[in-house]
């Protein structure tokens, strides 16, 4: 099974899952450091939708200046742009399988999706 992981190192939470998958068998694992690499907006609708989840469901706030910007009010279409061009305020570890797509918080919810 091929995963896809937009991680960020300095994340534990990103770590942790990282490793799940690292650890499971027959999981080949790509990792995406979205903070160097960020996906298009396009691709994080995708992703998004895969989860089941809205855009602002995936927004991160903390540490972010999101919620004075009014972004998890905002349409869904402000809300991708804004992370497309700044992707600090997405949250994360994102995952994406065969079996759909996760946002990982907390870590095991990677398990649904393997």
């Amino acid at each position: 099974m091929k995963a896809t992981i937009w991680h960020n190192p300095a994340c534990g939470t990103s770590r942790k899952t990282l490793a799940i998958l690292q650890e499971t068998p027959g999981v080949e694992v790509t990792v995406v450091e979205y903070l160097k690499a960020p996906p298009v907006a396009a691709k994080l609708a995708q992703l998004y939708r895969a989860a089941g989840i809205t855009p602002q469901q995936g927004l991160r706030l903390r540490g972010t200046d999101a919620a004075e910007r009014g972004l998890p009010e905002a349409d869904d279409a402000a809300v991708l742009a804004a992370m497309a061009a700044e992707p600090k305020l997405i949250e994360r570890p994102l995952v994406e399988t065969d079996k759909g797509a996760r946002l990982c918080r907390p870590q095991d919810k990677v398990r649904e999706i393997l």
